[in-house]
């Protein structure tokens, strides 16, 4: 490069330091333009990632709670609604709580728990004892992975996706109550509303929750429910 700067120096009588000191220029300010380019390509994969995981999320806003529909619910909830019923839950039963909990994990877990259902949709409970054990959390981890997709942050959501599901921490413990008692409102709220017998099986087998302040609610929803 040198050599041709200098044959181009002595052609057209210019100083070889000069083209040297243009073409550092010029060899800089290609640089930067290159690294404008990435950094405007790498924003776009960014925003591109986290516009998909959004999008998946709106998807629970129209997929049925399968159960429900399964037992003539007219009209029943969407996994959108549940999930917000789980967050609120959580938050609340956090307040009774003897626990020290880490309120930003508890509720992440809470908002992630049925987002796989955005691309498997809910399948209902009957349907997964045909299948192979184990192939529900594969099944949803897959489906995990492929709707975070590139997010820079997908790692730290997935950590806490697989830590709800292992249910050995008090926050993963409290969310699987939450989502419990979540259900069993709903089942209540249901059977006063359209008195649907369907429903009785929910209450067949008492369940058995973690926490005894989220068993204590669920005993005196029972109790509410015998005596109505």
């Amino acid at each position: 490069m040198l050599r041709n700067l200098t044959n181009f120096a002595h052609t057209f009588k210019v100083k070889t330091e000069d083209l040297l000191e243009e073409n550092t220029i010029f060899q800089a300010t290609a640089c930067m333009v290159q690294a404008a380019l990435n950094k405007n390509e790498e924003n776009l994969m960014t925003v591109t990632a986290v516009l998909n995981i959004l999008i998946h999320g709106n998807q629970l806003k129209r997929t049925a709670r399968t159960g429900w529909v399964q037992r003539g619910i007219p009209h029943a909830e969407d996994v959108a609604a549940h999930s917000y019923g789980v967050i609120f839950a959580a938050l609340i039963l956090a307040q009774e709580i003897e626990a020290n909990l880490d309120m930003s994990r508890l509720l992440a877990m809470a908002a992630l728990h049925d987002l796989p259902e955005g691309l498997t949709t809910d399948i209902p409970a009957p349907a997964w004892r045909y299948l192979p054990p184990g192939i529900k959390t594969e099944v949803e981890r897959g489906a995990m992975q492929e709707i975070l997709g590139e997010a820079a942050f997908a790692p730290q959501l997935l950590v806490l996706w697989e830590e709800l599901h292992e249910a050995e921490t008090a926050e993963s413990r409290l969310v699987h109550d939450a989502d419990k008692l979540d259900l069993h409102i709903q089942a209540f709220v249901y059977e006063k509303q359209f008195g649907n017998r369907q429903l009785a099986e929910f209450w067949t087998v008492p369940h058995k929750f973690y926490f005894p302040e989220a068993q204590e609610i669920y005993d005196e929803l029972r109790r509410r429910r015998d005596s109505a």
